[in-house]
């Protein structure tokens, strides 16, 4: 694995813990050799985790939207690259990475990890997807997705893609260990008849 890409929120939160597991996936990141991927902005978690890899002396691949680059991107990046468009942005940034993880963020985060969980589904990749679930952030998330599974419209098999931890190191040993399935899309059964 050489790169990760990390998928947070531009606005660090409410609460404290937030900010220390972005600041410690960075460092656990670049001690393990790992560059990081990011949306090359130096605001919110997004700047925490960037700045994290780099104190500790990582590679931080930044990529941003033309869009807003004057505005938010991270001027302390070696290596910042400025595309076009979100569009652009989001396939650099999979065709860069090895791996992806999802810290807290708003409806840019979860839009992210489940494009890039709906293309593993698909099977499109076999690239591990890890889930920071701080301070029980993600629980909603993860009861929905249990809850999607439970009424037919997800397979268990594809819920459980997402890897989930809430402490960075035990997310990197769930990645070494990943093995990606190969289980159909397509739920089949016969739906239910509403009743007449």
């Amino acid at each position: 694995m050489k790169r990760i890409c990390v998928n947070c929120g531009s606005s660090a939160g409410f609460k404290p813990a937030y900010i220390e597991a972005a600041g410690m996936l960075g460092t656990e990141i670049a001690h393990s050799g790992i560059e990081l991927v990011f949306g090359g902005a130096d605001v919110g978690l997004m700047g925490v985790v960037a700045n994290a890899v780099m104190k500790a002396g990582g590679k931080v691949i930044g990529i941003i939207p033309e869009s807003f680059a004057q505005k938010v991107s991270h001027r302390g990046l070696a290596d910042l690259r400025v595309v076009p468009s979100m569009h652009e942005r989001k396939q650099m940034m999979f065709d860069l990475s090895d791996a992806f993880v999802a810290l807290p963020g708003g409806l840019g985060t979860i839009e992210e990890l489940t494009e890039i969980l709906t293309w593993a589904q698909l099977g499109f990749h076999k690239k591990p997807c890890g889930l920071m679930n701080i301070s029980g952030y993600y629980d909603l998330f993860l009861s929905f997705l249990g809850h999607a599974v439970s009424e037919g419209f997800l397979k268990q098999e594809h819920r459980d893609l997402l890897l989930v931890s809430d402490d960075p190191r035990g997310l990197m040993k769930l990645f070494a260990s990943y093995v990606a399935p190969t289980v159909e899309k397509w739920i089949t059964g016969k739906p239910a008849v509403p009743n007449e």
